[in-house]
């Protein structure tokens, strides 16, 4: 497979373009621009993939459970900021709605007090007619009261209206968001809450789940029988195609189907192709199970609009982690992917442009560097090198210095 991405067809979905994070944990201020449709963290352990990964975890947990129970989960907001700072944990994302939309910047930032974990500072600002003019807060909240511009299309010079949350640890945008009259902040809510972040395991992916079907992967697969269960009777040909790319990843497979038992529980059935009786997926191989729970990810008939995997390696022949980068690759036209990985198998399959170098700098706060910028990569991959082969040879480590 050539080095250079594929081109795919890309949908009107929204996307991330930029990250920057500040005072979380490692992240004492690390950016990450241009981000793409499908992007890789590649780095050593402990260089930071996991608490990057984490950002997009706590920010959507701030929408669904609230901003104290995301904190808490997490060691409590002492843990959760960077060991000596004093300043306010920041999160700011650029995103799109759609590809000719223009970007709306979403700043967050949290502090703590002695009631606990509060919002600073909160707001969101675009370029109203995509290229011209400065940009401008359509939504800004200090300390729980701000001023939003409703609309469509929030305009400068339309009419700011104020307003005031009822408790300090609440999100505006969470809670104007539900509001019909803030469509863009509505969007903005429903894409972060829509958030996809993927810790499965092979060994959740073996449980016998009650019956019923489910229409999405839970975070750590243990209803992937469920799934099934649902694709086989909503989806029967999308089923079909993930089998059928299942047995070109595992040989000898034929048939995966989901079985009420007397007790009300499901069971997952795997069939190999020489053998008249299926097994239980409990005594299927750790590769076909966690393979297969992936499929169910990115052949999503209605996928989330943004999807987060962690280490897909773990558990996963190496033989099978450039196919499953090829059907990553594939789905990033319908949804937005990133990955965290140190696997060279997984990278060699990677453009430049899709992979971030990982690192801790000499005071042990985590940097990033797009492998398309570093000096004599371009030139090396086009005389035929591989960024997998590159990242096992130690060619990234003078980045790291």
């Amino acid at each position: 497979m050539s080095n250079q991405t594929q081109k795919t067809s890309v949908r009107n979905v929204p996307r991330i373009e930029y990250l920057r994070v500040k005072n979380f944990r490692a992240l004492k201020d690390l950016e990450l621009k241009n981000i793409k449709p499908l992007t890789v963290l590649l780095g050593q352990n402990g260089s930071g993939k996991s608490t990057i990964f984490d950002v997009f975890a706590f920010l959507a947990e701030c929408f669904s459970i609230g901003l104290r129970k995301a904190v808490d989960k997490r060691g409590k907001f002492r843990e959760l900021r960077t060991r000596g700072s004093s300043e306010s944990i920041v999160i700011e994302i650029r995103y799109k709605e759609n590809k000719n939309s223009s970007p709306i910047n979403y700043h967050l930032a949290i502090d703590e007090n002695e009631k606990g974990a509060y919002v600073k500072e909160e707001w969101l600002s675009w370029r109203r007619g995509r290229q011209y003019g400065q940009p401008f807060k359509f939504l800004n909240f200090n300390l729980g009261r701000g001023q939003v511009i409703s609309g469509e299309e929030p305009d400068e010079s339309a009419q700011r209206i104020d307003e005031a949350l009822s408790a300090p640890d609440i999100l505006a945008v969470n809670t104007l968001g539900q509001l019909a009259s803030h469509p863009r902040i509505s969007a903005l809510r429903q894409f972060i809450t829509g958030w996809y972040l993927s810790y499965l395991t092979a060994e959740t992916s073996r449980n016998q789940p009650d019956a019923g079907p489910q229409e999405r992967l839970s975070v750590t697969g243990d209803n992937l029988a469920n799934v099934i269960q649902y694709l086989k009777e909503q989806h029967p040909e999308l089923l079909e195609k993930i089998l059928k790319t299942l047995s070109r990843r595992i040989p000898h497979l034929e048939k995966v189907e989901a079985e009420t038992m007397p007790d009300g529980r499901l069971l997952l059935r795997i069939k190999d192709a020489p053998f008249a009786e299926p097994i239980q997926a409990k005594y299927a191989s750790d590769g076909t199970l966690k393979m297969l729970a992936y499929l169910t990810v990115l052949y999503d008939p209605n996928p989330p609009q943004f999807i987060g995997v962690e280490e897909p390696e773990n558990h996963l022949y190496p033989h099978l982690l450039p196919e499953l980068a090829e059907e990553c690759r594939t789905a990033s036209a319908n949804t937005q992917l990133m990955v965290s990985t140190h696997s060279p198998f997984f990278v060699n399959s990677l453009g430049p442009e899709q992979v971030f170098i990982l690192y801790r700098d000499s005071k042990g706060y985590t940097k990033a560097e797009k492998t398309i910028e570093i000096q004599g990569v371009k030139e090396m991959l086009e005389a035929g090198a591989k960024l997998g082969d590159l990242w096992m040879e130690n060619y990234f480590s003078e980045v790291q210095k």
